[in-house]
């Protein structure tokens, strides 16, 4: 019997960054939309998400469920295959995981040296001419005069100004290549992306992804989250370059921790509250919560692996985000529209 939706369907997204590491969620996507009995409201991004989220609405706009699987794929092998994006990757060996690429000796060396200039050289002396092959995938193909007037979801595209720290939400109307592409901006690597005369870096320093939106904004009651930062990290950073990468793994996720802290914090105020509810207060207790993670796998990959494009590894996380989003539907569609998957006070807390 054919499946119908129904209201109670109907789920928001937040997808996180992490570089390379957002194959994961277009395998997530990928499997979400294969699936077929969720609608989706909005969409809020960040980095990776953000380019996940932008080219699954372009994907929906023009072809329906089938075409946001298209442009994810054509989106992501398009990355896999651009010769500037091609930098080896370094993985642990005891993983196990039977799809992952043998390493080959001495094989982040090349992003290691990159990143070590990173330190002591500014983007305009490393890439004088702010060379970006991500902007002519993008731009050749997301049509984005179509999506600003007809986007099929809500979208929220986070980037950071530059000289505040301030959040900056680039909804559909908005959206342009260069709202993309600021919302990836790793400072380190490329020039402030200046949209209307103002700087924007990566998104992920303000938020990673905004969830905000998608409770104040959206009709949707349930929120998906896809996480590429493993909540808790395992053994403390002794090495300089360990400390390096955990200080900005914590920096990329502080607003966002904070955030989920806040809707555990006010929804377990609310529910032992003897106070009459307000409009506020019962959005609140209606809004669901569920996760999708990799946190075994993306935790055991090394840092520069973020930066590597390597399409098969880029298929090798397509694969596990894909599992990974079967296992959670198998397991929790059921609650879509009932309850929360996750416990937000056990997680944020």
């Amino acid at each position: 019997m054919l499946f119908r939706p129904r209201p109670s369907h109907l789920v928001s997204l937040a997808l996180q960054g992490g570089g390379a590491h957002g194959a994961f969620t277009w395998g997530v996507l990928d499997a979400l939309l294969e699936d077929g009995r969720l609608q989706f409201d909005g969409i809020s991004g960040t980095s990776a998400g953000a380019m996940n989220a932008v080219v699954m609405a372009h994907g929906l706009l023009q072809g329906g469920r089938d075409g946001a699987r298209e442009a994810l794929a054509r989106f992501w092998r398009a990355v896999g295959s651009a010769t500037s994006f091609r930098m080896p990757v370094e993985l642990p060996f005891e993983l196990p995981f039977e799809s992952l690429p043998t390493p080959p000796e001495n094989s982040a060396l090349g992003m290691r040296m990159m990143l070590q200039w990173a330190r002591h050289f500014s983007p305009a002396q490393m890439n004088p001419f702010d060379v970006d092959p991500l902007r002519d995938i993008v731009a050749g193909q997301v049509d984005f005069e179509r999506l600003r007037a007809a986007s099929p979801v809500k979208l929220f595209i986070a980037a950071t100004h530059a000289n505040t720290g301030k959040l900056r939400l680039f909804q559909a109307p908005e959206l342009s290549v260069h709202a993309l592409l600021a919302s990836a901006c790793l400072p380190m690597l490329h020039k402030a992306v200046e949209i209307d005369g103002e700087p924007y870096w990566d998104g992920a320093y303000s938020a990673n992804p905004a969830v905000f939106p998608l409770f104040y904004d959206c009709e949707a009651r349930d929120i998906l989250l896809v996480l590429l930062s493993p909540l808790v990290h395992g053994e403390t950073p002794r090495s300089a370059e360990e400390i390096r990468a955990r200080s900005l793994d914590l920096a990329f996720n502080s607003t966002f921790l904070r955030e989920m802290r806040m809707f555990a914090h006010a929804t377990e105020f609310v529910g032992r509250s003897l106070l009459p509810t307000g409009r506020f207060e019962r959005r609140l207790q209606q809004t669901r919560f569920h996760l999708v993670e990799a946190e075994e796998l993306l935790s055991s990959l090394s840092a520069e692996s973020r930066l590597t494009a390597k399409l098969s590894f880029l298929e090798m996380l397509r694969d596990q985000g894909r599992e990974r989003a079967k296992a959670w539907l198998a397991a929790h569609f059921s609650l879509i529209g009932r309850r929360s998957s996750v416990d937000l006070a056990r997680m944020f807390y």
